[in-house]
């Protein structure tokens, strides 16, 4: 999750710098650039983390974070700033790691119980 959060930052990067300098657009793509690299800014947080509350906590902002990308990556899409392939390609890393931010979250709030 590590690595494939820190790649999907890369893309993210580059996506944005494509959208800001070809597009001319700057406040949309600028928010997909937080949200996007936060995810795993986030999960590095985490390995460090004081406790399981700890760790869940910035697991559960990584995965919020996810959340909003998605988000911002629909607004781009729909506004014609972001072409349908890279879309799918972002939206799809983006899903998976949604699916392993959850499964991670679920699997140490089992273990708190």
């Amino acid at each position: 999750m590590k690595n494939k959060s820190y790649d999907f930052a890369i893309l993210i990067v580059k996506s944005y710098k494509t959208i800001s300098s070809e597009k001319k657009e700057f406040t949309l793509s600028r928010q997909l650039l937080k949200s996007g690299t936060s995810i795993g800014a986030n999960i590095r947080e985490a390995e460090f983390a004081q406790s399981n509350k700890d760790f869940i906590n910035k697991m559960s902002i990584a995965l919020k974070e996810a959340n909003e990308t998605e988000y911002w990556l629909l607004l781009l899409k729909d506004t014609n700033y972001i072409n349908h392939d890279i879309f799918t390609k972002l939206v799809n890393i983006n899903k998976e790691l949604i699916k392993m931010l959850v499964s991670t979250i679920n699997t140490m709030k089992s273990k708190n119980h």
